[in-house]
């Protein structure tokens, strides 16, 4: 980036989340409160490791996705915040199993769940949060979005298991990674946002816009993960930077650069994600590699395709502050690799 373009940049407002942070912080609260309360159990392990990872951080985003996507289509009712509180506890879950599958030690600087309680202890309660998600979507009373949601979380655990068998795998393709991202990371997305619509029964168009807004973002927000792995903060990403590379996971920046590398940069790629031969020097060189194929600047690019995708679907929201809001969000996202 040149003097001139980062100075111009600077003088920029930067893109942010704040617009969404300021529309739904009144029924964010209220979604707080749920949260809390159905978090609650006798068994003291189960609210000792859900108000853990949900104390360690984190934006919240998908269920201010809900929040904001009823409110744009006029939506005044108040079953968006227990479809809010149910779609935080289906990614709360899925953060417990991933932990668990990934064996990861930290996430947003703390120490993971089942480092401080096991590997069963964190796998039950996520089942535990999920059986309070389902209770409150049967609260609100909408077969629609019940089924919406329901599907979601069988997608996402679809998801799960066909990234764990493509774990370690040089053979993986594009095509592969973008369905498991689809299924794992953007489903949620996509069920988060398009309840809105359903609750406001605002009609198929809305749906299917919601659906393909939130389908968009999801693979964008991912993509843009997969990148910052390789050189972002571990601030960013709510996990160590590199954490992909040693775990072995064939994510879009490696399957780009082993697909243009010659022999023995793709001998380098199975020895590190194959082989496990992935300290710290072979992450310097794999991120050489991953600069010098263009395999991220290629991702970004990827990442800006969905972006724009989900653009064009808020676009067809009236003009309001919820619009916008959902629209500063994509900003937000793929400016992370600025």
């Amino acid at each position: 980036m040149s003097a001139s373009t980062s100075a111009a940049r600077q003088s920029q407002p930067q893109p942010s989340i704040e617009p969404i942070l300021r529309l739904t912080a009144a029924d964010m609260g209220r979604v707080n409160d749920m949260i809390l309360a159905m978090a609650g159990s006798n068994v003291k392990l189960i609210p000792e490791i859900a108000e853990h990872l949900i104390a360690s951080g984190g934006k919240r985003l998908r269920p201010m996705l809900t929040i904001a996507s009823a409110l744009a289509y006029g939506y005044q009712g108040e079953s968006h915040v227990k479809l809010a509180a149910s779609v935080e506890f289906m990614h709360t879950a899925t953060l417990l199993h991933d932990d668990v599958v990934d064996e990861s030690d930290l996430r947003r600087g703390r120490k993971t769940a089942r480092t401080i309680w096991g590997n069963q202890a964190s796998v039950l309660v996520g089942d535990f949060l999920l059986g309070q998600a389902f209770k409150m979507m049967v609260e609100v009373g909408s077969p629609p979005a019940l089924r919406i949601l329901s599907n979601a979380s069988a997608v996402i655990a679809e998801g799960e298991v066909w990234q764990l068998s493509a774990a370690k795998r040089m053979s993986t393709t594009e095509d592969d990674y973008l369905a498991v991202i689809d299924a794992k990371t953007a489903a949620l997305f996509a069920a988060a946002t398009e309840v809105g619509p359903v609750l406001a029964d605002a009609g198929e168009a809305a749906c299917t816009a919601m659906r393909t807004y939130g389908r968009s973002l999801g693979i964008a927000f991912q993509l843009v993960d997969d990148i910052l792995d390789y050189g972002g903060s571990s601030a960013d990403l709510g996990k160590n930077t590199g954490d992909d590379f040693r775990e072995g996971k064939i994510t879009l920046p490696v399957i780009i650069a082993y697909q243009q590398g010659n022999e023995a940069e793709r001998a380098f790629w199975r020895r590190a994600m194959e082989e496990g031969q992935n300290d710290d020097a072979a992450l310097s060189e794999a991120t050489a590699l991953l600069q010098g194929r263009g395999a991220l600047e290629e991702t970004v690019a990827r990442a800006r395709h969905y972006g724009h995708l989900a653009f064009e679907a808020a676009a067809t929201l009236p003009p309001s502050a919820s619009r916008d809001a959902l629209t500063s969000v994509v900003e937000f996202c793929i400016d992370r690799v600025n």
